[in-house]
Order: C-alpha cells, then sequence, then structure tokens
C-alpha cells in the first residue's frame, strides 16, 4: 500500500468514494501478481504453514487473487485449497492458474463458513480495504472456520490508519489498517496464539514503488477458543 494521503475539507460526495475491493482488483489483474511475485516474507510465510499441516489438508484462502504463490504452493504440496475472491477477474485467473485448486469469486462475509471445517486459513492482505470492525468480525469468524489446533496465515500492512484516501497501482481506495502490535492483538483477542512474526520493508515491482512495511503473522487456534 503505497504512501496515503487524507482528504481534507469539503463534503465527501457518493463520486469521491474509492471503487469497491472488486473494481480495483478486477482492474488489476495478473498486474498484481507481477508486482509482489518476488516477495520472500510471503514465501518464508507458506514454508511455515506447509510445515504444520499434515497431509491432505483442506485450506481456505481469503482473498486468493490470481492463485499465486499462496494457492499453488498449497495445491503442489497436495493439500486441498478453496480460494475466494470478490473479483471475478482474479478468480477466473486463479482457475486457470491453479487449476487444483478450486476458486469462487464471492465476498467472504457472504460465505457460509462451518465451524471447525479447515486445517488452515490465509489471509494474505486481504483485509485492507475492510473496517477495524469488519477486519476483527472476519476473523473471529475464520477462527471459528478452524479446526481446534489449526493455524492461520496473515499478512497486512502494520500502519495505524483509518478510512484513509490513497492510489495503490494507480487505483483509488480507502484502507484501513492497525499499528503492528494492535494487530496482533486482535488476534489474540479472536483466539489465536501468535506463534511466528515477521516484520520487512517490500519494494513492489513497480516504477518509482517506495519501499513499504509488510508484517507477516502465524497462528494457532486455541482447542479452547470460543471465537464469539
Amino acid at each position: 500500500m503505497p504512501r496515503h494521503t487524507r482528504r481534507e475539507g469539503g463534503r465527501v460526495t457518493a463520486q469521491d468514494q474509492p471503487p469497491p475491493a472488486v473494481a480495483v482488483f478486477d482492474a488489476l489483474g495478473a498486474a498484481y501478481e507481477k508486482a509482489f511475485a518476488h516477495s520472500e516474507a510471503h514465501r518464508a510465510s507458506l514454508e511455515w504453514l506447509l510445515g504444520r499441516l499434515a497431509p491432505g489438508s483442506r485450506v481456505l484462502d481469503v482473498g486468493s487473487g490470481t492463485g499465486r504463490p499462496t494457492a499453488r504452493t498449497l495445491a503442489a504440496a497436495g493439500h486441498g485449497v478453496l480460494g475466494i475472491d470478490v473479483s471475478p477477474v482474479m478468480a477466473d485467473l486463479a482457475t486457470r492458474q491453479v487449476p487444483d485448486a478450486t476458486f469462487r469469486c464471492a465476498d467472504i462475509h457472504e460465505v457460509s463458513l462451518d465451524d471447525g471445517a479447515f486445517d488452515a486459513v490465509c489471509v494474505y492482505f486481504s483485509l485492507l480495504q475492510m473496517s477495524r470492525r469488519e477486519q476483527s468480525d472476519l476473523v473471529r469468524r475464520l477462527v471459528r472456520a478452524l479446526k481446534p489446533g489449526g493455524h492461520m496465515a496473515l499478512a497486512t500492512v502494520p500502519l495505524d490508519v483509518e478510512g484513509v484516501e490513497t492510489v495503490f497501482m494507480g487505483q483509488p481506495v480507502r484502507a484501513t489498517s492497525f499499528a503492528a502490535e494492535d494487530f496482533t492483538a486482535m488476534l489474540t483477542d479472536a483466539g489465536l496464539a501468535v506463534l511466528a512474526e515477521e516484520n520487512v520493508m517490500f519494494a513492489p515491482a513497480l516504477p518509482e514503488a517506495a519501499p513499504e512495511p509488510h508484517l507477516f503473522v502465524g497462528c494457532r487456534r486455541e482447542a479452547t477458543a470460543t471465537a464469539g
């Protein structure tokens, strides 16, 4: 997420509102994958998760994008992957690029998730266009969807920002996030034990892109968590 700017003064009209996530990621398509493909921290997070999965585990990938590297890495290791993405362009790309996984074009807030249905959940940078309340509520739902003892791998841009208007890869967006310590506190409150954290600076493969902070977190659902 690039440097942010906040609209000052004046009434913000509906025409001024940044487009929803579906429009943003439909527009980005494969360009998103190219910009972030060289993230070593992302691949390290996936390796962390793979080391904790039993053979043939069932994994939910929230905001699955083009399917690479997350779904492809997990499917190649023999796991059953269900990817959910709000963008039909992304879901189509993922289906073509990772035929061994299953992808659905849907809003994760509207997807029915059975309790304990998954051995692991991945949430890589897919919370940033939600409010803090929406992020917290969704993480709690995802914890319930995990089997007790199951694992969750997440990534975010750890900045203390709320409802900030910015430009991401040429697309206007409204972004909300938490400072790193507040993000991990939110995960703990949701019933997760934080087992691993990596804070890195990452520069997307884009002209004049400045390095931005990325936080990768590896968690386990506590066996006694209710995540209510």
